[in-house]
């Protein structure tokens, strides 16, 4: 499940991209996207060896750029409150070897950089839908439902799994609704 979400995430966080219907809520669209991103990325990829963790440069910041390992840690905590603190550090984990990969670093500054915005995305959604009334949480809820009723039967599958694993990035309030909703499509 670690690997998972690690490769779910990271794949997702650099390398999604929102194709919405114009009448569907952003955020709906957002959700969707990043678990049709988590799902391609699991049944697309054979399951690698595993990352060893990989310690911070002994220097205060990644090589050719201004950031702080720390302050990476800092915004996945942030942006990724949702997930227990192993998977978060399975997250920095992964990008800090992508980071610190010599191969990279010509990108690392645009790396650091469109991770922290999707980071960021990721963050401003979750306060968007913690501040939400209930009866708009289950307006979107209603609207899911209907969205995953256009998914093939396979991404349903793993959009399910999502769900109940609790890795989509919203309030365990609005997951719950999403699960019931989900649950009677």
């Amino acid at each position: 499940m670690g690997r998972f979400l690690r490769k779910g995430i990271l794949f997702t966080l650099l390398f999604a991209g929102l194709v919405a219907p114009a009448s569907a809520d952003p955020i709906i669209m957002l959700l969707l996207s990043v678990a049709r991103q988590i799902a391609e990325s699991q049944m697309n990829k054979p399951s690698p060896a595993a990352v060893p963790e990989v310690l911070p440069d002994a220097s205060r910041y990644y090589p050719g750029t201004t950031v702080e390992p720390e302050h990476l840690k800092s915004l996945i905590d942030d942006s990724f409150s949702y997930l227990s603190s192993d998977q978060r550090k399975e997250i920095f984990n992964s990008v800090n070897a992508a980071l610190l990969d010599p191969r990279n670093a010509a990108v690392r500054g645009t790396m650091i950089e469109y991770f922290a915005q999707k980071a960021l995305t990721i963050r401003a959604a979750q306060q968007r839908l913690a501040s939400l009334s209930w009866q708009d949480k289950e307006r979107l809820a209603n609207e899911f439902k209907q969205e995953v009723a256009t998914l093939p039967s396979d991404e349903q599958a793993e959009l399910g799994k999502l769900l109940r694993s609790g890795m989509l990035p919203v309030p365990s309030d609005f997951n719950q609704l999403l699960i019931a909703a989900f649950d009677a499509r």
